[in-house]
Parts: structure tokens; sequence; C-alpha cells
């Protein structure tokens, strides 16, 4: 096939392809770096001083809603269990993560963290460090997390 005939070849098959997409195809949606107000994290769920940045909200028919929590020295979240599980993938600093009857375990930059649903966990700072990760997570029925009792400070402090 010569240049041309392929020139024309593309032409109609763009232009058979504008001519079959319609308006009822969803547009993409860029949020802006900076547009979503941060969160601080409630007393209810975290210990300490916690900053939530919301990065993604469950748009149907998707599940998924992502943000990244930045947990002061000494911060931790609530026990808590999430029905379709949740991954984190940290972002910086150092932090742990227990699973409940497991190990207390250190978490650093790069590391990625799957806990299964309804696994009671809490992950958060050291205590001399901040530590940041972006957390995932679906939505079943309304709900992405069942929050539970604090993490008390003789559970944080075990295992040092």
């Amino acid at each position: 096939m010569n240049a041309v005939a392929a020139l024309s070849t593309l032409a109609m098959t763009l232009m058979v392809a504008n001519a079959v997409a319609d308006d009822s195809t969803p547009a993409m949606t860029l949020v802006p770096n900076g547009s979503q107000a941060s969160i601080l994290g409630s007393p209810a769920m975290f210990v300490g001083t916690v900053r939530i940045d919301p990065l993604v909200s469950a748009n149907e028919p998707s599940r998924v809603s992502a943000a990244y929590v930045t947990f002061g020295p000494g911060a931790r979240s609530a026990w808590h269990t999430h029905p379709l599980g949740q991954t984190l993938v940290v972002t910086a600093g150092t932090g742990w993560v227990q699973q409940q009857g497991g190990e207390k375990q250190v978490i650093r930059p790069g590391d990625v963290i799957w806990t299964p649903p309804g696994v009671k966990h809490w992950h958060g700072a050291t205590a001399q460090t901040g530590m940041t990760h972006m957390a995932i997570q679906e939505f079943l029925d309304g709900k992405n997390v069942e929050w539970m009792e604090p993490v008390s400070d003789a559970q944080y402090e075990a295992s040092r």
C-alpha cells in the first residue's frame, strides 16, 4: 500500500470513529493538585496529629477511594477493618503497622501493605518520626472502613 492509500485509509478510519462517538460518552475529570482541602483526622478515628489529603472518591460504577494520610510522630489510627481490604503505599517517613494478634512491623517508603477484608489492624508513625502513606480501599454497601477502639499507649509502645 502506498503512502497516499495509507493516509486515505487512516482518514476514513478516523471519520468512522468520530461518527460512531456520541455525546453520551462521559468526560474525563481532572482534579488539580491543591484543589481539595486537607482534613484533620478525627480523635474518634486517630490518636495524635493526622492530616488526610483526599485523592479519589468512589464514582459509580467504581468503588475505589484513596487518600494520602500523614501521621505526626506518635500518631496512629484506631483499630479498624475494611469490608473489601486495603492497600497502603508508604511514601515518606517511617511507621508501624500491626494486625491484631500479630507483631508490629516497621514500614518505610516504597513498602506496600495489603490488609485482607475484615482483618483488624492499625497503622501510624513511629514515636520519633512522621509517616505518610497512600490508602486505597473500596466501598461495599456504602462503607469502606469500620472504626473500632483506639490503639492504647501500651499497645502502641509494645514491641518497640
